[in-house]
This record gives structure tokens, sequence and C-alpha cells, in this order.
């Protein structure tokens, strides 16, 4: 619809407008987009079977809506993403401070101007865009802040009584009418502020300082909450709780590739980063598994949830080591390595809660653990697999990489080597490239490096080898000979 020459009530109604409330809005043009085959939530991943048909089937009902999941499941987005089934452009009263619809005035101001200019009533068009309005719940918020109050200054300038409801100053949710109105983190709100909402939900009147005042207020509200906040800090009260019309649980992703999908679109990332850095796949699914490692850490309190925002850091962070790595060498390109995964450590440590036992292991021991136990998960795929006890004096495709070692001194890769220096160690150990060969013959030359690396990481998570850290690199070391040069 052309809106630039519909600036008056009569020319709305000649242009055929027909109005609707907010959830039929949403409710007609998403069955428009299902109609059409289109995704009504795009950039959302490992939903498709099990929260977007919910959603869908929530918004169809003309339900409010609780979304209720761990942190970093996408709860607000999906909330945000809901603006796109909105009409693209609303008429409002001109000058209302709630979107006084033009067909169903309900503030004493649009009420008075229609009243006064009939047909000539301005019109104003807000788009979409500006029909979300979102408000985190935390213990501080009062019912001013998203109902309203009753303004001195308004009362005096206009020379009114604070009986009139002149003088009320509206709040977030009045001002929302006609929009989507989310609530992020729901029970941190104060039972009474709760109680404020459900009259709003069910009756569609609001009360301010005595003041009760029927606003039928017509608002799509989204609501998020997290499990964990049920117990720890707070809940929904039943009354709200029961006016709400749907609830859907949202999980993390199931498989590592929708994971991997999700992190490639949200990480930021400079562009010269990855023109600069060549990423294996394997590394990919190794920072993936990380999170997925974190969830069943038994260091880890799983009921705060492991945030996709881990991962998303973690990416940005592991690309950031090694472009640091090559500037500093003065190199235009390098191979990510298997000592970037150290440089994801402050990611990963931000964003996990501990229990008692992991704060008193420590945050970093526990991130590296979580490093160690991705690579221990994923060392099947490339490689045969290492059982926890066997036969003595059994061959074992392992045991001239680890004879190799024990021959060796010491095995040292620093963690500023140049990229020319780097290939030339890793290609100084015979066993290490014929096993390579042996069981991924099909490797890239330049992915390669990266897989040696996780042989060795693997070796090491399976007690086959000892690694230690040092100031500026990390050393492999036969299991028994570091024992014995150590006495």
């Amino acid at each position: 619809m052309k809106t630039e020459n519909i600036k008056t009530f009569e020319a709305l109604k000649n242009s055929g407008y027909k109005s609707r409330s907010i959830k039929e809005e949403l409710r007609q043009n998403l069955l428009e987009k299902i109609r059409n085959d289109e995704p009504a939530f795009e950039g959302i991943h490992g939903y498709e079977n099990s929260v977007i048909p919910e959603l869908e089937r929530a918004i169809l009902s003309k339900h409010n809506i609780n979304l209720l999941g761990l942190r970093g499941q996408a709860k607000t987005r999906l909330a945000r993403l809901m603006v796109n089934l909105l009409d693209e452009w609303m008429p409002i009263v001109e000058g209302s401070e709630i979107n006084d619809d033009p067909f169903y005035p309900i503030s004493r101001f649009a009420k008075n101007l229609m009243e006064e200019k009939g047909e000539k009533t301005p019109v104003a068009w807000i788009h979409r865009e500006e029909r979300f309005f979102e408000k985190l719940a935390t213990p501080d918020v009062t019912v001013a802040d998203i109902i309203g109050d009753v303004d001195p200054i308004k009362a005096a300038n206009l020379k009114l009584s604070y009986a009139d409801d002149r003088v009320i100053h509206f709040g977030m949710i009045p001002r929302a009418n006609r929009s989507i109105f989310v609530i992020n983190e729901l029970p941190d709100l104060q039972a009474r502020i709760q109680v404020a909402l459900f009259n709003i939900l069910q009756e569609g009147d609001i009360q301010i300082r005595g003041f009760k005042l029927r606003l039928p207020l017509d608002m799509q509200f989204v609501f998020t909450a997290n499990p964990e906040d049920y117990t720890n800090r707070g809940s929904i009260v039943t009354p709200l709780k029961d006016r709400i019309g749907s609830q859907i649980l949202t999980h993390y992703p199931h498989t590592i590739e929708i994971a991997k999908t999700i992190t490639q679109q949200e990480a930021r990332l400079d562009s010269r980063q990855t023109e600069m850095i060549h990423v294996p796949n394997l590394a990919k699914d190794l920072l993936e598994q990380i999170s997925f490692e974190a969830r069943d850490n038994e260091y880890i309190d799983s009921r705060s949830g492991i945030s996709a925002r881990l991962s998303i850091s973690a990416f940005e962070n592991l690309l950031s080591t090694a472009e640091r790595r090559a500037i500093k060498n003065k190199e235009e390109k390098t191979l990510l390595r298997f000592g970037d995964f150290l440089g994801v450590i402050p990611a990963i440590t931000g964003k996990i809660e501990l229990v008692y036992e992991g704060e008193q292991e420590g945050s970093a021991f526990v991130a590296e653990q979580l490093i160690g136990d991705a690579v221990k998960t994923l060392f099947p795929k490339y490689f045969p697999k290492i059982e926890k006890l066997e036969k003595p004096n059994t061959d074992n495709p392992y045991n001239d990489l680890v004879e190799w070692f024990f021959a060796e001194s010491g095995f040292e890769i620093l963690d500023d080597l140049t990229e020319k220096e780097y290939k030339k160690k890793l290609d100084s150990v015979p066993p290490l490239n014929d096993l390579i060969k042996k069981y991924q013959s099909d490797i890239s030359k330049e992915d390669s490096y990266f897989l040696k690396e996780f042989l060795l990481w693997g070796l090491v998570e399976y007690k086959k080898l000892n690694k230690y850290r040092s100031a500026e690199g990390i050393q492999f070391k036969d299991l028994y000979g570091s024992y014995i040069s150590g006495l």
C-alpha cells in the first residue's frame, strides 16, 4: 500500500484499508508465508522440526507466548523475527502516544481529536520496525516503568487535578499498543509487576495510583524465561502463567553441523582474517565439540546452560590468535594450528558457570580439559580407536610413533614459529607422516598439518604421550621416558 498520499482519516477509509488486531495481522501474514512456502524465521537453525512449528501454531492460535530455555538458545532472536510477520506500515492517529487506531481510538487524546476534526483527522504511518518493544526484567522495574504513573508536571502545566486521567504519563506497555512487546527473563520481575501484567492480559484495563482505565490495548506479548530462574532467582506467578497461551521449550543444536552453521553465521570476522587464515573443517568441528563437552562436564553447572555465544566468541578468538602470529612473522597467509586453540581459553572461561569442584580446579584448567575432551571424542573418527586396556605385547598402529618420541629427547612446537619452520617441524617426524598417509590419505596438504597436531594431542589424551606447556610453546615427550629423564 502506498502511504505517502494517505494523510487523513477520510483518505484512509477511501483507500479500502481494513483495521485488524495485531494477533490477526500476525496470523494472516504467517498463513500467507506458509501458503507460499516461505520461511517465517530466517537465520534460525536447528529448530525447523521443533521450536518453529510450535511457535507458528501459537501465532495461528493468537496466543501470548513464553519461550522457555537456557541462555543462548535464540529466544530473543525468535521474538525479534516476529516483526517480519507484521504489515510493513500501520496507520495511527497522528500525535497519539499509544498508537491509536483511527478506526478504534482508545485514548482521551485521540477521541477528542477525532471528535473535533472527524474525517480530516490527521493520520501518520509507522514502520513495522518501530512496532517492537523489549524490556529486560530486573528486580528494580516498577509499575511506573512499564504501565505508567501520574505526572505532576503535566498536571501543573495543564492546570488539572490529580483525579483527571489526562495527567497520566503512560509507561512502556501502553506506548507499545498494537506492537510486539517482549519481556526477557520474566521470573526476575517482581510478583506485583507480574500481577499488573495479567490484569492487562485478561481484562484489558490498567490501574495507576487508584485510576482504573479501561484501555483495551492490542498487544502481542512474548516472554522469555530460563528454567534455572524458577528455583534460583524467582518464578512466574501462577495467574500470569495461566494466561500465557503457549509455552515453548527451546534447546541447543543437536548436531555439530547445525552448531557450525550458527557459528559461521554469527561470528563477526574481519574479511582479512578469512582471506589470510586457512581453517580446516576438523578445527571447526573441534571448536563446536568443546561446547558439547561443556554441557556434560562434571565441573560445569549444566543448569546455567552453555550459550551458543561460547562457540562464536571462541571462533573469533581462534582466528585472531592465528592472525596475530602471522602479522608478527610478517606473513600474508597462514594455516590454523592446533596450538591456536589455547587462544580460545579466555572465550571459554567467561561463558561457563562452575560448580564448587570446578571453582577449586580453576576455570582455565576446566577450559583446557574441555579442549582435551573434544579431541578424545573426535579422535576415533579419524584414526583407529585406542582401547583403555590393551593386551601386553600387542601391536598397535601408534607403536612406531611412540618409540620415535622415546628415542628423541624432546619435540617442541613453539607458538610463534614461521609457517616454513612449523611445517618443517611436523614433517620431521616420519611415523607421524606415515600415519596420516595410511589413515587420512585423501586429506589436502594444507589440512594435514593440523591433523598431525591433532594426532599428537589425541595420543596425549589417550595416555600414549605426554605434553608440557612452556612459556613459548608445547613440548611432546613419550610417557615413560620423561619420568626416567627426571630421575
